[in-house]
C-alpha cells in the first residue's frame, strides 16, 4: 500500500485507524500512513494538535515506526 488512499480506500477504513475519527482525516491503516501523518502533521489545526500528536505515536508504537519530529513529541505532552 503506498501512503496514498483513494476516497473508495478511504471510505472503507474503520473510524480508528484515523488520527482524527471525528473528521476522518489522517489515516494511519500501516506505517507507510504513520509516516505521512507525521509529515503532514504541521497542517493539522492547531486546536487538534495534542489528540492527533498522540494518536500518531499510539499507531507508530503498533507498527514500530520511530517518530523523530519535536513537534508532534512536543503536542504529545499537551
Amino acid at each position: 500500500m503506498s501512503d496514498r488512499l483513494s476516497y473508495e480506500d478511504k471510505k472503507e477504513l474503520p473510524d480508528s485507524v484515523f488520527g482524527l475519527p471525528e473528521r476522518r482525516e489522517y489515516p494511519m491503516p500501516d506505517a507507510a500512513h504513520v509516516r505521512a501523518a507525521e509529515a503532514y502533521f504541521r497542517y493539522c489545526p492547531e486546536d487538534l494538535r495534542p489528540k492527533l500528536a498522540r494518536a500518531i505515536l499510539e499507531r507508530a508504537r503498533e507498527y514500530g515506526v520511530d517518530v523523530r519530529s519535536p513537534e508532534v513529541l512536543g503536542y504529545a505532552q499537551s
